[in-house]
């Protein structure tokens, strides 16, 4: 177990992440997280923007360096704030995530550290699992901006 405390924890601000609903064939990838916070909860690829890197740079970096594959962002799908608040309410966790519809190039998603297990679903079979909050809302999004560019 590491000692180096997580410099995501306690923050004196929120974190500015991007989130891919990749599509390919009508079906949209979701991937289950391998560790915290969030393990075994059922979500979309992404992280965390660095600094000077663009939401569009961010996102293709962070789908490549998850899951290999490589992807083309097509449009804003909507955003989604996360707050985790600790026993005492002191914000222990604070993302701002950009949520883009995403085009699928080529890759099949590899398994990590970070992501247990990865599923091709089709919209509807996503309320079979125990997802983050609103991502169903998300997916549909996602594909009516994908419609609405093809």
């Amino acid at each position: 177990m590491s000692t180096v405390p997580d410099p995501r924890a306690y923050p004196d601000r929120p974190f500015l992440a991007v989130s891919a609903a990749i599509i390919r064939d009508g079906r949209v990838l979701v991937t289950q997280r391998a560790r915290g916070p969030g393990i075994g909860i059922w979500s979309m690829p992404g992280g965390v923007v660095e600094a000077g890197e663009t939401l569009v740079e961010a996102l293709v970096r962070e789908i490549e360096e998850e899951t290999a594959m490589i992807v083309e962002p097509v449009a804003l799908a909507g955003h989604r704030e996360v707050v985790v608040r600790d026993d005492d309410k002191r914000v222990s966790r604070h993302f701002v995530i950009m949520c883009y519809a995403t085009r699928w190039i080529s890759g099949e998603p590899r398994l990590n550290e970070e992501l247990a297990e990865a599923r091709w679903l089709r919209p509807g079979e996503l309320a079979e699992l125990k997802t983050t909050e609103g991502l169903a809302e998300i997916v549909a999004a996602a594909f009516e901006r994908m419609a609405a560019a093809d």
